[in-house]
């Protein structure tokens, strides 16, 4: 019979043997150091300190990198700043010239992003005209074809007007105007072009619904023209010949010289009737509510 310690001192050998055996079959498995065990090892756990740049050198070198058109580098140079500095002015200096960095680079939901959280941040700061200028043009600068979503075209819009609305004295106002009538006939021209969809398809009620938003949502754009028209056609269609003359004789009255007006008086003429606004339609009265009749 074997003595205890002797087989517990074999077993021990053999399991030494064993891992021998292993390290010599298959040294790839167990190729780490006794530092990549250790929890305290140097390498692994050593500190590692950014070096101090003063908020002043970060912000300089983010200018410099926007001269050499190194927009992305610049972003992350006055993100940097912001993060070693926050709460102070360089902070928000540095989040203006993300926001100008992000549009440089054309990355304008970044642009659009940035420029949110300046306004939120800093909502009576001397630059918040310009960041919501910036932002505007942002989204401006990507605009969609008609057919397309527009909700950047809805965010642009409403930029600008803040700055209209905000900072009617600002040097940025009169830009932001002009871009507004551009984003209006821009929405405008998308119900209009949905509109159209369905009317193609027979579905009036629907198309009437898009036409009736491009009078009383986008009231002096270049599409109330053709809105009128395609009205004119839909009532047609449908056999509500009232509201088919009143959107005619709205359209001659106010664009008498209008293609679109030629051509829903002729459908009108090809039914037997005439343009005459109905002073009870919705039409006469939307465009009575904007003066435009």
């Amino acid at each position: 019979m074997n003595h205890p310690h002797s087989l517990g001192l074999r077993t021990f050998r053999a399991v030494v043997l064993a891992g021998a055996a292993l390290a010599v079959s298959a040294p790839q498995a167990f190729c780490f150091s006794l530092d990549d065990l250790n929890p305290f090892a140097k390498k692994k756990y050593e500190m590692k300190l950014d070096p101090v740049v003063s908020a002043d050198r970060l912000y300089n070198e983010g200018l410099i990198k926007i001269d050499h058109h190194d927009y992305e580098a610049a972003v992350k140079q006055f993100a940097a700043l912001q993060k070693q500095y926050p709460f102070s002015e360089w902070a928000r200096k540095g989040l203006v010239m993300e926001v100008y960095s992000n549009y440089l680079n054309q990355s304008y939901v970044d642009a659009s992003t940035a420029a949110d959280r300046y306004i939120s941040l800093y909502p009576n700061s001397d630059d918040v005209a310009y960041v919501n200028y910036l932002a505007g043009q942002a989204m401006y600068g990507d605009m969609p074809d008609v057919q397309r979503d527009q909700d950047r075209v809805v965010k642009a819009l409403k930029y600008y007007q803040t700055v209209v609305d905000k900072y009617p004295k600002s040097k940025y106002a009169a830009d932001a105007h002009l871009k507004i009538d551009i984003c209006r006939d821009q929405l405008a021209g998308h119900e209009l072009d949905i509109g159209r969809y369905y009317l193609k398809r027979a579905n009036y009620a629907a198309a009437i619904n898009r036409f009736h938003d491009v009078l009383a949502k986008y009231q002096n754009t270049r599409e109330v023209e053709e809105a009128l028209e395609r009205l004119t056609e839909a009532y047609l269609a449908m056999g509500i010949t009232q509201e088919a003359e009143t959107a005619a004789a709205v359209l001659g009255a106010n664009y008498p010289n209008s293609q679109w007006y030629k051509d829903a008086f002729e459908r009108l003429q090809s039914s037997g009737l005439s343009p005459h606004e109905h002073t009870d339609s919705w039409i006469s009265k939307t465009f009575k509510k904007v003066g435009l009749s």
